[in-house]
Parts: structure tokens; sequence; C-alpha cells
């Protein structure tokens, strides 16, 4: 499933949490789902995203050669984009377990796309078998660069409790760090979410905020 339909259950089981009269928008819910459902026109650029994977949709077989090459020579972004053609299928046969390894091998490498990518993996047990809470391990890594699209992750994983206990607190601080560095979803889903929390709440996952803010 991608990071669409999790939120758009996200969503749907917060709005069981309370009346709808609070403001959870069904329209809301309804587009994440048709989003999931393969609206390209009205899904945003969320997830991984490479440059060079234009080029392998472009030249087939020979980028994905070319590609292969560097990332046996131990390029980490050569690995990622390699890992990424063979998730989707780009001048290559689709294997999602040699996806993995790719992702793997420049993910030790600290890549923080990689990072996410192999995180995502685990989340949706493509390429590997599911594990959710390695899923977080490997996203919390990416953050640790700053990573976005991990900083959203997390926010999924907390507030439905995937992979960690549920913590609306730490959804919310994981969202507002994405949101800042312009991650349209993360601020979307800390906007419904703000509903379900008392003062104290926000505040608290405003002071722990703060405090990553500081550290980082």
């Amino acid at each position: 499933m991608t990071n669409f339909g999790k939120t758009a259950l996200l969503i749907s089981g917060l709005c069981l949490l309370v009346s709808v009269s609070v403001g959870c928008s069904e329209q809301k819910v309804t587009e994440l789902k048709a989003e999931e459902q393969g609206d390209a026109e009205a899904q945003p650029n969320s997830g991984v995203m490479y440059d060079e994977g234009d080029a392998v949709a472009r030249g087939g077989a020979a980028a994905v050669k070319r590609l292969r090459k560097a990332a046996e020579q131990g390029d980490a972004e050569a690995q990622v984009d390699l890992g990424l053609a063979y998730g989707d299928g780009e001048g290559v046969e689709e294997d999602d377990a040699e996806a993995v390894e790719w992702y793997r091998k420049a993910a030790e490498q600290g890549n923080a796309e990689a990072q996410v990518a192999l995180g995502e993996a685990y989340g949706d047990g493509e390429g590997v078998e599911e594990d959710d809470a390695e899923a977080v391990e490997w996203y919390l890594k990416a953050t640790e660069q700053g990573d976005a699209e991990a900083q959203f992750n997390l926010g999924l994983a907390y507030g439905d409790g995937t992979g960690v206990e549920q913590d609306f607190v730490l959804a919310h601080m994981w969202w507002s760090l994405a949101r800042a560095q312009g991650h349209e979803m993360a601020g979307e889903t800390l906007d419904i979410l703000v509903r379900f929390m008392t003062e104290e709440q926000i505040a608290e996952a405003q002071r722990k905020e703060g405090e990553w803010q500081e550290a980082h």
C-alpha cells in the first residue's frame, strides 16, 4: 500500500474516534483513496524520487547497464537508482527482492533516499518479509539526515501505531517537521490530527519538535 493509501486509512480511523462534525473531511478521505487507486494527476510527488529514473525509462536496458556498472563499484546513488529501476520494472524485469538488495547496499552507506525506500519495502512487505518495526528503524536513520519523507512516514507510523506504540504527540512532531520542509501531505494530515489532540498534547509536540531541531 502506498503512503496515500496509508494516509487515507489513518484519516478514516481518526474519523471513527469522534463525530464528523468536528471537521474531519470526508472529501479528503475520498481524495486520498482515489490517489491510492492510481489517479496519477491527483498524486503529488511523494516518496523516493530520482533523476536517473527518467534516464532509465528513456534508455531502457542500456541505461540499466550503465547504472549497474556504477552500482557494482559502490556508488550509492547508482545503487538506489538501480533498486528503483527493479522496483518499477524500468529497463529491467520488475524484481522487488533485487530492488531491496540494492536499496540495502546504498542504505548501509548512509544514503537517506535508500533508507526510506528500504523502510517502505519492509513496511509494505515488498521484496522482503513485512516488518513494521524494521521499517521504523530505517526511517529513523533517514531522519537523522533531515529527510522529509522519512519524517512523514514516521508520522504515519506513530499516528496509527504501526511498528511503534501509537503516539499522537510524536506523530504531530514528525509531521510538523516534514511540513516545515514543504511536504504537502504532512501538512494536510497534521491539520486533521490536531482536531483530535488536546492543547497540552499539541504543546508537548511543539516542545519535542523544538528539542529535535536544536539537536540537529
